[in-house]
């Protein structure tokens, strides 16, 4: 392994249809819930498709001043609320607080797909009606895939270097991976990552369904639309929110008692070079993607005990990443239990990956492998996925399966962008103690002791 440093995650934010916390959001997966519906709003009447994950009852004043929050497009608002939830699980309020670090030695990754590309869209519009008067004076600088950022480290007085990565649906797992190498190989102390999407609006759902590629005619039945692996899937459900994790040292989050929930302890990244939407056939991208992340972290395939696959439900996406995982991990492919969470969250397109990096950490915490719906149909038998129901994982005497120690998260998107991260657990304390806290929700944990 090449590397320095060990990388610990020390706090986790979300905010997804699926949940706005990341202990809603893993409860929810966990519990087999879909959070696609048919999407509300008159702009929606005459598409094609009409399901998603939608944010619901989200309130952006709570989060920012009105003045700020109104100049802000909706994704902004998300990635915002979502950094701030894994700063205060990390054991910092404000920018007030003393950091832990040096200011000049914490960093922000914005990792998305498009960014805030309603400002963009609003924008031509406004042009087009009422002339050049009208373009807001703010959308140079908000109306950036990157701006969120900047706003966060402002928020935060976080002085390191504060940049997008945009790599389609790949994005958040790479924005994760370079987090890790930057703390690694001793450029920062400590990374906040952030994945951010807002793909629902009517422009962004017309283009996808017109290339095909979303799951059509499910508006009777929108939990049903996101099936992968299943024969009857027929493309992905699109997703909207954010999700942050805090990435730090081991050393640093030792040095300051903070209770790592997970180490980040690979990274794999490759291009198809093939074609601009569909996956190379045999995965050749995925698979070296794979191939690095399970090198990166001193591991053999068999060493790899669940597989939170990128899944989409899109044919030959589905396809690929398996021959992928052949590829990469021989027999043991077959046999390391995969988990389809796309099914329940929908696809969060730059956002999933930090979305199912933190779905992985709370599989690992809770000993469960989260479920995959709507496999009513499987076209490949012959690989454990975990249909229907969450499977109870661990040592203990009651449980026939062994412990989940590490997790293999992979992402993949348009352009032949590909990422895979391995997460690996960390032991939890023996001493309870029953006044201690959970960083990752901020709910009670007896099973601590260490304060934050």
């Amino acid at each position: 392994m090449n590397a320095s440093q060990g990388v610990v995650i020390t706090g986790l934010g979300a905010i997804t249809p699926s949940g706005q916390n990341p202990e809603t959001l893993w409860q929810s997966v966990r519990s087999g819930t879909s959070a696609i519906d048919v999407l509300a709003g008159e702009q929606f009447d005459d598409l094609a498709v009409r399901i998603g994950g939608q944010i619901k009852d989200f309130d952006a004043e709570a989060v920012l001043p009105r003045a700020l929050a109104r100049r802000l497009s909706p994704v902004q608002h998300w990635a915002i609320a979502a950094a701030d939830q894994a700063m205060r699980a990390g054991g910092i309020e404000s920018a007030a607080d003393d950091l832990p670090w040096d200011r000049d030695r914490a960093a922000v990754i914005a990792a998305t797909g498009s960014g805030p590309v309603d400002a963009m869209q609003e924008a031509t519009r406004r042009l087009d009606a009422d002339g050049p008067r009208s373009v807001p004076l703010t959308l140079s600088i908000h109306g950036a895939p990157d701006s969120a950022a900047a706003l966060i480290s402002q928020r935060f007085d976080l002085r390191g270097p504060g940049q997008g990565v945009s790599a389609t649906c790949a994005s958040g797992a790479i924005g994760l991976g370079e987090a890790m190498r930057r703390i690694r190989h001793g450029y920062a102390d400590a990374v906040l990552v952030v994945g951010m999407e807002d793909c629902l609006g009517p422009v962004n759902l017309a283009s996808n369904s017109n290339m095909r590629a979303l799951a059509a005619g499910y508006e009777d039945d929108p939990t049903a639309a996101s099936r992968p692996f299943d024969r009857a899937r027929n493309g992905f459900v699109m997703s909207q929110g954010a999700a942050a994790i805090l990435l730090e040292s081991a050393d640093s989050a030792a040095s300051r008692g903070a209770i790592p929930l997970a180490e980040l302890a690979g990274f794999g990244a490759a291009s198809d070079a093939h074609h601009p939407t569909n996956p190379h056939p045999q995965g050749r991208g995925a698979a070296s993607a794979v191939v690095q992340a399970v090198n990166d972290a001193g591991l053999e395939p068999g060493d790899i005990d669940h597989i939170n696959a990128h899944a989409t439900g899109t044919p030959a996406g589905d396809r690929a990443e398996l021959a992928a995982f052949d590829s990469a991990l021989g027999e043991a492919g077959r046999t390391i239990p995969i988990s389809a969470t796309k099914s329940m969250t929908g696809h969060l397109l730059g956002a999933s990956g930090v979305v199912e990096a933190i779905i992985a950490t709370l599989t690992m915490r809770d000993q469960t492998l989260p479920p995959t719906l709507n496999l009513d149909d499987n076209e490949f038998p012959d690989r454990d996925i975990v249909a229907g129901h969450a499977r109870e994982m661990g040592d203990g005497p009651n449980l026939a399966e062994a412990a989940v120690d590490t997790v293999l998260s992979t992402s993949f998107g348009f352009g032949g962008h590909n990422g895979a991260i391995i997460l690996r657990r960390i032991a939890r304390p023996a001493t309870p103690s029953t006044d201690a806290t959970d960083p990752s929700t901020g709910a009670d944990d007896p099973s601590t002791k260490e304060s934050r």
